[in-house]
């Protein structure tokens, strides 16, 4: 298993400011996931995420403990390696229309400081290749 050699994603989570949720889900759908998609990006799915179950062992006792999360974004995005995504990134980022059309409303929505992106790799038996 090599580092990026093959097909990968990006489990990207962000965090949205409240109350700006439907704006920022009508933003992605309408404007960053079209602009993406025509610049080649391979996008897998868009969610938002409800809520977090964490499961621990309390006093012997397995427990779950939820947590509601109503301004966490979720998305995934494909790979075939990392030389795309070196190339994705710099076509769409790099872009004109990002950088002066799209990038300052995404700072309306997300919270900049808390972008977390997973790079993730299929195992055998994954749906998702």
């Amino acid at each position: 298993m090599g580092f990026f050699m093959s097909a990968f994603f990006e489990l990207r989570i962000y965090q949205i400011f409240p109350g700006k949720m439907e704006e920022w889900l009508s933003f992605m759908n309408e404007t960053i996931m079209p602009f993406q998609v025509k610049h080649g990006m391979v996008i897998h799915g868009s969610f938002t995420m409800d809520s977090s179950d964490q499961f621990a062992l309390e006093d012997g006792e397995r427990v779950m403990n939820s947590e509601i999360k109503g301004n966490t974004y979720v998305w995934i995005r494909r790979f075939e390696n990392q030389e795309e995504k070196v190339k994705l990134y710099k076509a769409v980022y790099e872009s004109n229309e990002w950088i002066n059309n799209i990038a300052p409303i995404v700072a309306n929505f997300v919270d900049r400081n808390t972008i977390l992106v997973h790079n993730l790799s299929s195992t055998k038996l994954s749906v998702m290749k």
